[in-house]
Parts: structure tokens; C-alpha cells; sequence
């Protein structure tokens, strides 16, 4: 098995098409419909069923996609490892990022490294929760931060930082005679919220937020990034859900935003490791990232420290 028929295997699975793929990888569909052949018989199994209507994954073939998206992040891991080295880097941490981070708390956070040890190089990862698991139990990721807590037995999560939670409104909306919003004032409109495919932890937060009420919330859209949610709420589609921190990177002057009334509610973002003795830099890594963190749940059972296995 050679890297060109993962290639190429690759390419069919994303495509669903042989022409497309052919296209994609700048060969003729001919050597393209030869590798795929040579790879079902070295594994002997389909990989795809094939009509003239359509390609689809066989379930082997599901299984086998898998495992080889990892192939490739494997080899690009090690690629950029030996160039760390080259360019005078004592150590490496690969960190995975889900949900879309708070930037002023990332920034905040890498310049300490970087300030404190400048000799570990952090390479940082965008990627879906899922393949952020994923990638954390298979020793592709040294640790990441995501907004959801439920990481499975293989892996700890411990609250890294809380931002309030605010309301987005357009600038001339009859909510804004309020200082702090009724939560039940703002479910009477419709809302731009999260899609939870995508943003999985972050609507799991804000449903236990919306809840709080009896009131069926008004969906007018769900989107998959921060920014697009600003553009919607700025347009006059609904009032969006944000926090302090986001909107000091993404302001918008047809946005005003208002807290809350009552208690305000919070969006925790989560550093997720495996369980067990870290590396020393992964230690103090995870060290820098705890100095501003909340007070812990009161029933949060397990140690939170780094190397804790219980």
C-alpha cells in the first residue's frame, strides 16, 4: 500500500465521484480507477459500490476513512516536527481547537508561552469536537480546548475559563430599553443560534440557559461561525447569543449588546488532555492555562490536576 492510493482513496471518499476526484487530484480518472482497484485487493474488500448513477462508501470502506485522515495528519505532524528542530525548537505541543475559542483568551494565552518558554514551539490544530477526540487518544494532539465537557473515559477535561454570556441586538430594537434582558423578553423574537453540528458544547450550554423558561425559543436560523451570526442579528434576521469575549474581537456598530437579567449565565471552554503523567512542557502549558481559571464545581469529583488519573 502506497501514500498514492490513500491519496486517491481520499479523494473518492471526500467526492463521491471518480470524475471529480480525478479532477481534484489532477489525473486522469483512468490511473485513479486503477488505484482504487490495486487498494480493495490488497485489503480484500470494496471499498465503494459503483453504479452509473452514483459512488457510495461500502461499510468497510466507512471504516477505512476513519483511520486515514489520521494517516495524513500523522505525516504532516512529523513534517512540521523536523522543520521545529531545524528552526531551533527544543519541543513541540499540538493543540486541537473546537467551537471556535475566544481569541483574546487564546492570544493571552500563547503570548505567556511564548514569553516563558520560547524555545517549545505550539502548533495549533482547527478542527471539529469528534476528530478532536479522536485525535487527543491517538497521540495526534498533546491536549485542545473545546466547549463541552463529556470527553468519554480516555480523556480528562477541566474547566479553563468562563466568559459571561451576552445578548446580541440590532441598534434600533424595542429591546434595547432594557439595561438587562428578561429572558423570557427575548424568546418572544426570533434568535440566530449555533448550529450544533458544528458548535456541539456551545449549544449544549446555551439550551441549559434557555430553558430556564417555558417558552419555545423562535429559531430564524442556525449558522456555524461567530462572525456569520453578527452579520445576521446586524441585518435585523434576530438577536444572537454571544460573549464579552467574542465581541471584543468581531464588534459591529448595528450591535448592541445587553446582559442578561437575573444571574448571568456563563460559557465554560474546557482543556481536554489524556489521562495520566503529561510531558513536563505539556504540564506547564496546561498550568499557564489554569492561572485564570473559575472556581471549580462543587461537584466536580475529580482532581483536576494535570496528572491525576482518578
Amino acid at each position: 500500500m502506497e501514500l498514492r492510493h490513500l491519496r486517491c482513496f481520499l479523494a473518492v471518499a471526500q467526492e463521491l465521484h471518480f470524475a471529480r476526484a480525478a479532477e481534484k487530484l489532477h489525473i486522469e480518472q483512468s490511473p485513479l480507477s486503477r488505484a482504487i482497484k490495486e487498494l480493495e485487493e490488497e485489503l480484500g474488500v470494496r471499498l465503494f459500490d459503483r453504479n452509473t448513477r452514483s459512488t457510495r462508501l461500502t461499510r468497510a470502506g466507512q471504516v477505512f476513512m476513519d483511520h486515514v485522515p489520521r494517516v495524513f495528519a500523522a505525516l504532516t505532524q512529523a513534517r512540521d516536527s523536523v522543520r521545529a528542530v531545524s528552526a531551533g525548537y527544543q519541543g513541540q505541543l499540538r493543540i486541537a481547537l473546537s467551537e471556535g475559542i475566544p481569541q483574546a483568551r487564546l492570544t493571552a494565552l500563547l503570548s505567556h508561552c511564548r514569553e516563558e518558554e520560547p524555545d517549545t514551539e505550539i502548533r495549533l490544530y482547527e478542527v471539529p469536537f469528534s476528530q478532536q477526540l479522536k485525535g487527543i487518544e491517538a497521540d495526534l494532539y498533546d491536549a485542545g480546548f473545546a466547549q463541552s465537557s463529556d470527553v468519554g473515559e480516555a480523556l480528562f477535561a477541566m474547566s479553563a475559563w468562563s466568559d459571561p454570556m451576552i445578548v446580541a441586538v440590532p441598534s434600533r430594537h424595542p429591546l434595547l430599553i432594557h439595561k438587562r434582558l428578561p429572558l423570557d423578553e427575548v424568546l418572544r423574537y426570533p434568535l440566530v443560534l449555533c448550529n450544533p453540528e458544528v458548535c456541539e458544547g456551545c449549544c449544549r450550554q446555551l439550551d441549559r440557559v434557555l430553558r430556564a423558561t417555558d417558552m419555545e425559543p423562535i429559531v430564524a436560523e442556525r449558522v456555524a461561525s461567530h462572525d456569520l451570526m453578527v452579520t445576521l442579528v446586524a441585518a435585523g434576521y434576530g438577536l444572537g447569543f454571544s460573549t464579552e469575549a467574542h465581541v471584543l474581537t468581531s464588534s459591529h456598530p448595528e450591535i448592541v449588546t445587553r446582559p442578561l437579567a437575573g444571574r448571568t449565565p456563563v460559557l465554560t471552554t474546557y482543556l481536554i488532555h489524556r489521562i495520566g503523567d503529561p510531558s513536563e512542557s505539556l504540564r506547564r502549558f496546561v498550568e499557564r492555562a489554569l492561572i485564570n481559571a473559575p472556581d471549580r464545581p462543587a461537584n466536580e469529583a475529580q482532581d483536576t490536576s494535570p496528572g491525576s488519573s482518578t
